[in-house]
Order: C-alpha cells, then sequence, then structure tokens
C-alpha cells in the first residue's frame, strides 16, 4: 500500500488525512474513495481542470503528463510546477504528499464556454 498524506483544506478536508491506497490507483479515485470529495468536472476524462492538485513530496514517482493534461495545467488556477490533474495521475509505490489548491476553476458551473 502506498500512502497519501492530504495537506489540510478548509473545505474538502480541514484537518488533512493520511490515506492507504494500492498502487495503479489515480489519485482523484483514492481521494474520493477515502471521502474527500475533490471536484471532478469532467468525470475524470481529462478534459477541465477541477481536480487540480500540487503533489508536494513524491512527484517524480508519477508517470509524465502527457500532451492533453499539459495544455488542461495551463488553465488551472494556481498552476505549480509540481501540479497535476488528480484524475490523470497514478499512484506507483512512492509515498505522496499532495495539496488540493483552495479554489478551482469550472467553466461549466460558471457558465463559460
Amino acid at each position: 500500500m502506498t500512502q497519501i498524506v492530504v495537506l489540510p483544506n478548509a473545505q474538502l478536508c480541514p484537518d488533512g488525512a493520511v490515506i492507504e491506497v494500492e498502487p495503479g490507483q489515480t489519485v482523484c479515485d483514492a481521494l474520493l474513495a477515502n471521502d474527500i470529495d475533490i471536484e471532478h468536472a469532467c468525470e475524470k476524462s481529462c478534459a477541465c481542470t477541477t481536480c487540480h492538485v500540487i503533489v508536494r513530496e513524491g512527484f517524480t514517482s508519477l508517470a509524465e503528463a502527457d500532451e492533453l493534461e499539459e495544455d488542461l495545467l495551463d488553465k488551472a488556477w494556481g498552476l505549480e510546477p509540481q501540479s497535476r490533474l488528480s484524475c490523470q495521475a497514478v499512484v506507483a509505490t512512492t509515498n505522496l504528499v499532495v495539496e488540493i489548491p483552495r479554489y478551482t476553476i469550472n467553466m461549466v458551473s460558471e457558465g463559460k464556454k
């Protein structure tokens, strides 16, 4: 099992969390399975940026982002060099520390096209 430390997020996980996940699962699925209701407006199809996370530790253990994910990340609020879409970041055997940004951009709910 791989450990994911989720840093505190005022709305989704005020006290932070430590969860154990099976390698091969996405960060998004791991969070959702552990009652951390990260937004995922495109239903995890790599078509939005609402599940954006910042991987504070263990970033290099993740497979590289593909071109589509990189293009979408350019539109994410609070983009950092260690940013990933959690629906695309597959957990390996290295423990991770992730931060869920305070804000997200949801073009569907914000009425943008």
